[in-house]
């Protein structure tokens, strides 16, 4: 069985930094246990990272959520120290927007039986990858969000979310 973990931008503005919320913080044991438990297996590990520039609040994006965040090169850009040293040869996504369609096309030449998403923003970025990798994967694909390893700034609309999601057929674990 071929399984792969989406780490979804556990990056300082998330946690502690420009768009950090309380909260934020303990899910990083989880998300720690899983790389290495996925790792343990042979399984496949990825991660994405929000990645704006300087004219970050000249793009759609910004003028609608006018907080400079995870701008390339800076501190608040950089993954969580918790996995910052996790990452090693793993493949990387930077992504200028809420989803990664390169990690849909790495998802679609891949023959992938699960995939599993954790990270940050529960609601945001986590919930558009999600979507991307059930556009992407076969139809025999199981894709899963862990639960304990994800959180929103906004539980309710987290959980709206996760509603959607079960509603096209992925599981909240």
């Amino acid at each position: 069985m071929q399984r792969l973990l989406v780490v979804v931008d556990y990056q300082n503005d998330f946690v502690d930094g420009a768009l950090g919320f309380e909260g934020a913080d303990k899910i990083a044991p989880r998300i720690v246990e899983l790389i290495k438990e996925f790792r343990a297996n042979k399984d496949t590990v990825v991660f994405t990272y929000d990645t704006h520039q300087e004219d970050y609040l000249k793009t759609t994006e910004g003028q609608y959520l006018p907080a400079p965040h995870c701008l390339k090169g800076t501190k608040g850009w950089e993954l969580h120290p918790s996995i910052k040293d996790l990452v090693e040869d793993s493949l990387v996504f930077e992504k200028p927007g809420f989803g990664s369609k390169a990690l849909g096309d790495y998802i679609a030449k891949n023959n992938f039986d699960e995939i599993y998403l954790c990270g940050l923003v529960s609601d945001i970025c986590v919930f558009s990858n999600a979507i991307i990798a059930k556009a992407a994967a076969s139809t025999y694909c199981k894709i899963k969000i862990v639960r304990d390893a994800t959180s929103s700034f906004d539980l309710e609309m987290q959980e709206k979310a996760f509603d959607v999601l079960k509603h096209l057929h992925m599981e909240i674990i």
